[in-house]
């Protein structure tokens, strides 16, 4: 039995919507960098369905481009994430407010 492209859409923008919730309504920054990750992955699978459907490969190779600045990022992000901490002993973007006076 085949999963209809239609349930693919539906579980995509679930997805979409929780990581968006998330990386507006939390505060830990490392809950929003999930978050971010969260979104990344709806959009790939999002991609991928789209893809299916219309029978050619620019959604896959997208996929790929968008894997690849996800890995970036994250290694990047974490980075930053861990020299935050060890300079201010917090992750909470409430607290970490670098450019205000």
């Amino acid at each position: 039995m085949a999963v209809p492209p239609g349930a693919y859409l539906v579980v995509g923008t679930l997805l979409f919507a929780i990581g968006l919730a998330g990386a507006l309504l939390k505060r830990n920054a490392l809950s929003i960098f999930l978050s971010i990750e969260l979104m990344m992955n709806a959009v790939n699978l999002l991609f991928l369905t789209y893809a299916r459907m219309r029978g050619d490969m620019a959604g896959q190779m997208i996929v790929f481009f968008v894997i690849a600045i996800a890995a970036a990022e994250a290694s990047i992000g974490l980075a930053i994430f861990v020299a935050l901490f060890r300079a201010r002993r917090t992750v909470d973007v409430d607290k970490i407010a670098l450019l205000k006076w």
